[in-house]
């Protein structure tokens, strides 16, 4: 190393430079087979990039590695693509640098390409409402079958509750009867990291609960508690015990194919929903994040670009000036 010139390669066309690296991954590191020939296959795309610049590794400068990013950007490659490529590079750099083996590393002012981050999917109010419909339409109308008919008691209060309050799927099946006061219309639920935090619970919400605590709980109960804990739980499943995280999510689904929602439904979607409808009608940004319990109001300001994407597709759809003028509008 150190002349300039196409990078010397081993038999499967990765620079020779990058061997001491590969063995800190496979032997100090631990990583599996799988991972290094993922390794390896980037190394390969990179020696094929600086080959075609005469480039040895440890010759290569900041704009070469900005260049190298470029391309593969403009090559079509995959966001998750281009950002793991360009991760192998900058890790192969930071260690031949740290170990002495290269006078500096090129990649340690460059910004690493990041995912762009995902809008969470929400409901439109129509959809949320066709979903709390299909639920209390089931309750209003009895099976006879005790257990079924209390389950769908316990669905309407889970879902109102969850739109409502904007709590997570885990904190709602982890709530105690001593987490409800009914009376101030609040429920105290325990968030991430053990954090508790107040969240105000909707009329609708409260009277679902009400109904389901009176009429359905008792029969998913049994005549006597499954374990401690059931006794203690608000929300139960068919067989007396505290609902879990993956049958509330069932539930949620369950009623939104019910409902006619095709869109694929997450179990933070009435989370999601709630926290937009509530920017969608003016609420502060900071309300919304201590009702969310996010630690950060940069995790709360998602929700702002999903309410103004809402507000100019709106703005598209309903005002006449917004749309391209026709044809004959513009001859006349």
């Amino acid at each position: 190393m150190g002349l300039d010139g196409p990078p010397e390669v081993d038999r499967d066309g990765v620079p020779v430079a990058a061997a001491p690296f590969l063995t800190h991954l496979a032997v100090e590191k631990g990583r599996s087979d799988l991972t290094l020939r993922a390794y390896r296959q980037d190394l390969r795309r990179y020696a094929a990039f600086l080959a075609d610049r005469g480039l040895e590794v440890d010759g290569v400068g900041e704009d070469d590695v900005q260049d190298f990013v470029t391309e593969l950007r403009a090559g079509g490659l995959a966001t998750s693509s281009v950002i793991r490529v360009a991760g192998t590079v900058r890790s192969l750099h930071r260690f031949l640098a740290a170990e002495g083996l290269a006078p500096a590393d090129p990649t340690a002012a460059i910004e690493t390409p990041r995912r762009p981050s995902a809008l969470p999917r929400a409901l439109s109010e129509q959809q949320v409402e066709a979903l709390l419909d299909a639920v209390g339409s089931a309750c209003e109308l009895p099976t006879g079958d005790a257990t079924a008919d209390a389950a769908n008691l316990r669905d309407r209060a889970l879902l109102e509750l969850l739109y409502s309050s904007g709590i997570r799927v885990s904190e709602a099946c982890g709530l105690r009867f001593g987490d409800l006061d009914v009376d101030s219309a609040f429920a105290r639920v325990l968030g991430k990291r053990s954090k508790e935090r107040l969240v105000p619970i909707g009329r609708p919400a409260l009277s679902a609960l009400a109904d389901y605590l009176d009429r359905g709980r008792p029969v998913l109960l049994g005549e006597r508690p499954a374990d401690r804990d059931a006794a203690d739980a608000v929300f139960l499943g068919l067989r007396g015990r505290r609902l879990g995280r993956q049958a509330a999510w069932g539930v949620i689904r369950r009623w939104a194919t019910a409902a006619g929602l095709t869109a694929e439904i997450s179990p933070h979607v009435l989370r999601h929903s709630c926290a937009t409808h509530l920017l969608d009608h003016g609420a502060d940004i900071r309300t919304v994040q201590e009702l969310l319990g996010h630690a950060s109001v940069s995790t709360t300001q998602i929700y702002t670009r999903v309410a103004t994407d809402r507000l100019l597709q709106a703005y598209r759809d309903a005002h006449p000036r917004a749309r391209a003028r026709s044809t004959s509008g513009a001859a006349s």
